[in-house]
């Protein structure tokens, strides 16, 4: 059987389609667990059966709106809200806070903008730790940096933005594919860019202890902590 995730479960409300399933598949990408729905007619039921730690409410749905639903998930969870609106008027975007969602992304968006603001939400809200820690490394996505056995690494920023993605995928294989798409923003497959950056990553990271980023042939890399020894 496999064991529950640990991982923050979202659920993202938007009656576009295409919209609706890139920010899934996005936010699955970037190791959350997601459920997703064209409305909010049953937005109780969810809240009570999935329990979420955030909610991506779009400004204009059908039946009830964002706002009524804003209501909605304060009177029934303790989620984080993160509301998603084609309306750019600081009127706008005073009123989404007033009635209390915890960010604003307005469309069009990148979805690494939306996925970043999202952490940044459930860190705030103690649902996702500030550090994250895989055996002596400790990266501190907050500050900005990356430590081994209390060594500081000397990281690149695009070095950084790889290993937080490794980080946050600890114990789970990633492709080529998926580095590109939420490290880069890269569509094509560039594999050679992958490798030269991991490879850097690599040395810097072993000059401080054993190998942390191992290589799964034919599907990808992984970040995992050293296997204790029998």
């Amino acid at each position: 059987m496999k064991p529950p995730s640990s991982a923050p479960r979202i659920l993202v409300v938007e009656d576009d389609e295409t919209i609706r399933t890139t920010v899934a598949a996005s936010l699955r990408s970037a190791g959350f667990e997601v459920e997703a729905r064209s409305d909010g007619a049953m937005l109780e039921d969810d809240l009570a059966r999935l329990r979420p730690a955030l909610v991506v409410l779009d400004w204009m749905l059908p039946g009830r709106d964002g706002p009524q639903l804003v209501d909605v998930v304060r009177s029934h969870s303790r989620a984080g809200i993160v509301m998603l609106t084609a309306r750019e008027g600081v009127a706008d975007r005073l009123r989404g806070f007033e009635v209390g969602v915890d960010d604003y992304v307005s469309k069009p968006f990148v979805t690494e903008e939306l996925v970043a603001r999202i952490r940044a939400v459930l860190r705030r809200l103690g649902a996702v730790p500030a550090t994250i820690r895989v055996g002596d490394l400790a990266v501190d996505e907050d500050g900005g940096t990356a430590t081994r056995a209390g060594e500081r690494l000397s990281l690149t920023a695009t070095e950084f933005r790889l290993l937080c993605y490794l980080a946050h995928h600890r114990d789970r294989v990633v492709s080529s594919a998926q580095i590109l798409t939420q490290v880069w923003g890269y569509d094509d497959y560039a594999d050679n860019l992958v490798q030269v950056h991991l490879s850097a990553l690599r040395r810097k990271m072993e000059s401080h202890g054993p190998r942390l980023i191992h290589t799964e042939r034919g599907l990808g890399y992984v970040l995992r902590a050293p296997r204790p020894l029998a």
